[in-house]
């Protein structure tokens, strides 16, 4: 026979109230107390009626989550706290993975709606915000995690400084001596990856270069290791570079090594995420390290204020990024071919 609310209350030695209120993410209840009656929720495997809940609380405790690609370890790592923050709180979650493509949003946010989800959380890049109509329109709340759009006012977002992020990047270089400088970005059109670039530039400016140098664009591994390709092999190839994704990283370390040159001692790589690859590459990599699992937790505390008709704590949420140094990045070395010392 299958467990039941009463027998779960039981076990866990408190109301029928109490269990409800864990289910439904309700109440005045510790994290400690409501993980350890999960616990019990799931080892007596008790079963919720998922049609009774939403019939008397018109809620179906679902969520969605837009991403440009669910392989990206940031994202993947991201979904992982949303996932885990919501079943703490009761909600399942739905994962769609829109390659940044309009069409895709658009056609997710109507299969979303017509899920019935009780809020979605967009982390995918939009061109034409009018994509996500099928939501904005409705009575959906929706929260924003590291994107940010000005022509939707009123949509809280959760987002990691990349400013500051760009910021730190330019300064570690900047320490270590490094004057010819690249940049490897994501679309203008992402709003983190703008950001990053914004950042770095200012400091290289108030550091007394002219210009960081050279700015070229990039989404993944493989456009990552085809501008380092390029940039590698010109006459005045950079000394240092920061890649504003890991991924991107990772694909320029790959295009150094397909020349012959060594990283960090002919060129030092900066990534900005701290993934999990970031620590398994070779080397391993320096990197602007995003609070991944406080961003997730974050947003899905907004979604679910709004989602019960509380509102949101705030509008913006901006966490602090920082700067984790392995040994990718070193100081200059004046041995380079045409640079002169200090250069």
């Amino acid at each position: 026979m299958s467990a039941t609310i009463y027998d779960v209350a039981k076990e866990a030695g408190v109301s029928i109230a109490t269990v409800s209120h864990v289910l439904n993410g309700k109440g005045k209840i510790s994290r400690e107390r409501r993980e350890e009656i999960l616990r019990i929720i799931e080892r007596m495997n008790y079963q919720p009626s998922a049609i009774a809940s939403a019939l008397t609380s018109k809620k179906t405790f679902t969520l969605g989550l837009l991403v440009p690609d669910i392989s990206n370890p940031f994202f993947a790592e991201l979904a992982r706290a949303v996932e885990d923050e919501g079943q703490l709180l009761g909600y399942s979650l739905f994962i769609c993975s829109t390659d940044n493509q309009d069409r895709k949003v658009e056609s997710y946010a109507a299969l979303l709606r017509q899920k019935g989800v009780d809020g979605v959380i967009v982390g995918t890049g939009v061109g034409d915000l009018s994509a996500l109509r099928p939501l904005l329109d409705r009575t959906i709340p929706v929260v924003f995690v590291s994107r940010e759009y000005p022509e939707a006012p009123g949509i809280p977002s959760v987002v990691s400084d990349d400013y500051a992020g760009g910021v730190s990047a330019a300064r570690h270089l900047l320490a270590l001596g490094h004057r010819r400088l690249a940049v490897i970005a994501e679309s203008e059109a992402v709003s983190s990856s703008r950001e990053r670039v914004r950042g770095f530039r200012d400091a290289a400016l108030a550091a007394g270069l002219p210009s960081f140098g050279k700015l070229v664009r990039a989404g993944g591994i493989r456009e990552g290791r085809l501008q380092g390709l390029r940039l590698l092999q010109e006459p005045d190839r950079p000394t240092a570079v920061f890649c504003c994704n890991d991924l991107i990283a990772i694909g320029f370390i790959q295009a150094a090594k397909e020349l012959g040159l060594r990283v960090p001692a002919d060129c030092s790589v900066v990534g900005f995420d701290d993934t999990i690859l970031a620590s398994v590459t070779d080397p391993p990599l320096t990197t602007v390290a995003q609070p991944i699992e406080r961003m997730g937790q974050s947003v899905v505390r907004l979604l679910v204020q709004a989602a019960e008709g509380r509102g949101a704590e705030r509008e913006r949420l901006v966490l602090s990024p920082s700067l984790t140094v392995r040994a990718s990045t070193a100081p200059l070395a004046s041995r380079l071919p045409g640079l002169a010392e200090g250069e």
